[in-house]
């Protein structure tokens, strides 16, 4: 009788258990229901390929995103969406497979986000950090391994990896496209809207996986660092985000190009294409813009996502206001041909800059071949990255606004082809996000420092997240930047404040680049 007792009342509580299960399996965003996968050891929830915007294939190609499809029942969401369109992955220079996205799947259908959460339920308002990747605005994606959110998640922050369009699909304008804009005249900057709708998503959802969409930070590397930027001084993510993480990346030197000047590159690549419309241009397939339009990157100035260059927002203090974590690495100049010797090394330093030349040659000097290779990369750090980080700061301490300023110095350990190239640029990624576990360790023998460094750099990044101040419990105490002190964060074999080592050399950059 007991045993008959028993089934009976399963049956009867069955349905309702499973409503009970169901709702916490299934969310409920935008769109309709999401389900997810979890971590190993069930204490990280993990979604993949939540879409927050309409595949922008068709007719929404060059077109600001618009609303996600609905959906009917639950969207299983345990894989990356396919990563945005652009050319096939391939390690080159330092970087190893792991610091590319998968070679598959890749398509103009790819406004996909994913969430890491530990939060036990919806009630919990976990800080929240939205990760944006690096590529050069060309390439890059989501799933690309180092940017795994779990370590981070398991650390009481929700991690949320967002994808935006590359190259030629994000950053395309055209006098057509202007004027079809309902913010006429403005085009160009998809990928930087795609970025705002995906904090607007944010905003929107995260609560339901246990989010706090009132303390969410934005972080991102190179092209993510500048978007970063931009997204601080775009009038458009006002109220999205209160904290700023950039890591190797920003705009303050040399503006943007204007609306009309990226206009023409479009009409220039329409007439490569052999399309007189944007009708004949939507129907172009995406392999062919690829190909016609390679040298196609980056935002501009359209007047609406950005009305005025980086520096004139930051100056009229019109950016948004954010508690901001900033830094660069060692060696990660990027060098796009060879290294002149010293006599040559010279000569194009005379030609360039003329009457500056004694005073330049007193930072970058040039005495000996091997000095002038040095100088080289140095410059091209400094140039690309150095001074444009260093700025930033300097603009956010003098505006009253708390800094933090770091230099990652660690040399990774490497083998072969990947020995010479140090503290490379992207190398700081898995250390900062504590994501060492996916390095490959035929490539990179890694040390017990490496770890230590990595266990350091995440509890300072998940304690900015938090707080907006990265110090806390037993960590060497980081100070806030001040452009008296000059004061940055030693991250690599010693973790140790101390003076900035070349301010006077990026000072003296950052005039001449703004002269050129």
């Amino acid at each position: 009788m007991m045993k008959a007792f028993i089934s009976f009342m399963l049956l009867v509580l069955l349905p309702f258990l499973k409503v009970e299960i169901s709702n916490f399996e299934a969310i409920r965003v935008e769109g309709g229901l999401v389900s997810g996968g979890q971590s190993q050891d069930g204490q990280v929830r993990i979604f993949k390929g939540i879409p927050f915007a309409a595949p922008p294939v068709g007719n929404l190609r060059w077109k600001a995103p618009q609303a996600v499809k609905p959906w009917s029942g639950v969207r299983s969401c345990t894989a990356f969406g396919p990563s945005p369109m652009q050319a096939s992955p391939a390690p080159f220079g330092p970087w190893s497979a792991e610091y590319l996205i998968p070679k598959e799947p890749i398509s103009e259908d790819c406004l996909y986000l994913n969430v890491w959460s530990s939060a036990k339920s919806a009630k919990e308002k976990q800080p929240v950090l939205v990760w944006i990747y690096g590529g050069g605005f060309t390439s890059g994606g989501s799933a690309a391994p180092i940017y795994d959110g779990e370590a981070t998640a398991r650390k009481g922050v929700l991690f949320v990896s967002i994808n935006y369009r590359v190259g030629p699909f994000g950053f395309f304008a055209h006098p057509e496209l202007s004027q079809e804009s309902p913010q006429k005249p403005a085009s160009g900057n998809y990928g930087l809207m795609d970025q705002i709708a995906a904090l607007r998503w944010v905003q929107k959802n995260i609560s339901a996986f246990g989010g706090d969409p009132n303390q969410v930070t934005i972080a991102g590397q190179s092209a993510g660092s500048m978007s970063v930027n931009c997204l601080v001084a775009s009038p458009l993510a006002k109220n999205l985000f209160n904290k700023a993480i950039a890591e190797s990346g920003a705009s303050f030197a040399k503006p943007h190009p204007t609306l009309q000047q990226a206009e023409e590159s479009g009409l220039k690549i329409a007439q490569e294409l052999g399309a007189s419309s944007l009708v004949e241009l939507r129907t172009k397939s995406a392999q062919e813009i690829l190909q016609k339009a390679q040298g196609l990157r980056g935002p501009i100035l359209d007047g609406y996502v950005l009305p005025e260059s980086i520096a004139a927002l930051f100056a009229a203090e019109k950016q948004n206001k954010v508690t901001l974590l900033t830094g660069w690495n060692e060696n990660e100049g990027l060098l796009f041909g060879p290294l002149k010797n010293a006599s040559d090394y010279r000569q194009q330093i005379e030609q360039q800059y003329g009457a500056d030349t004694p005073q330049f040659l007193t930072f970058y000097p040039a005495s000996t071949d091997t000095e002038a290779a040095d100088s080289q990369r140095k410059i091209s750090r400094d140039m690309i990255f150095g001074a444009q980080n260093y700025t930033w700061a300097n603009i956010q301490s003098d505006q009253g606004k708390p800094v933090y300023v770091y230099r990652f110095t660690r040399k990774v350990p490497a083998t072969g082809e990947y020995a010479p190239y140090g503290a490379f640029h992207t190398a700081e990624v898995p250390y900062a996000y504590d994501n060492l576990k996916f390095v490959n360790r035929q490539l990179r023998p890694l040390e017990r420092a490496d770890a230590e460094l990595a266990r350091l750099m995440s509890a300072y990044w998940v304690n900015f997240v938090k707080t907006g101040n990265p110090n806390g419990n037993e960590l060497p105490r980081w100070p806030v930047y001040s452009t008296k002190s000059k004061q940055v964060m030693e991250l690599g074999d010693k973790t140790q404040a101390q003076p900035l080592p070349d301010g006077a050399a990026l000072d003296f950059l950052f005039t001449q680049m703004r002269k050129k």
